[in-house]
């Protein structure tokens, strides 16, 4: 068990080195020979964790997944009405985009590996993967909300839950590059969200 658990801390040891890599410099930064002396570990180390740069790649983004959707988790459990479907799609849409230097970081990262899907099937899957449950989600809580009045009755929660999405991408990536503040990006959000609202 000890070993199991260390090769677990390890590859984590790992991850953590590659995803700051990345965020840093881009993919062009995340080689194994670099990944070993941000982690600490030797190259040897890191090829019998990882033992392709694929493999690696495809763990650095399940795992900023995971953390984004902890993040939202938090944000929804804090928020004063925590039970509220519009609440949840409120936080969900807002948390995948970036706001402070951490989620800058991913985001980032989450684009270098975006661009490098596009040749790299493997990764493409794998984000192709995140974003139909990420769209799932999102429908799931548009219905939720239509059905305690909170949304429009004639809403098309499939194609609102597309729309929504590319809109928070966008943004993010408007963000990134410095032509939008996180503020307006948010506001933006907010009063498509409100499009979708039922009169009060």
């Amino acid at each position: 068990m000890p070993r199991q658990v260390d090769y677990d801390s390890r590859r984590r040891q790992i991850v953590a080195a590659a995803f700051a890599l990345v965020s840093e410099q881009g993919l062009e930064g995340m080689t194994m020979r670099d990944v070993a002396a941000r982690a600490g570990v030797s190259v040897g180390a890191v090829q019998r964790c990882f033992p392709s740069k694929e493999e690696m790649m495809v763990s650095v983004v399940e795992d900023m997944n995971e953390r984004v959707s902890a993040r939202i988790r938090d944000r929804i459990a804090d928020s004063p009405d925590p039970d509220s479907a519009a609440t949840m799609l409120q936080h969900t849409l807002a948390g995948i985009m970036p706001h402070d230097e951490p989620t800058l970081a991913e985001s980032r990262a989450w684009l270098a590996f975006a661009a490098h899907a596009a040749v790299t099937p493997t990764l493409a899957a794998v984000q192709r993967k995140q974003y139909e449950g990420l769209a799932e989600l999102i429908t799931l809580l548009l219905r939720t909300a239509q059905a305690s009045g909170d949304v429009r009755s004639d809403a098309d929660t499939d194609g609102e839950a597309d729309a929504l999405i590319a809109l928070a991408d966008g943004l993010g990536m408007q963000i990134l590059m410095g032509r939008r503040t996180p503020d307006s990006a948010l506001a933006m959000l907010d009063r498509r969200l409100a499009t979708l609202r039922t009169a009060q």
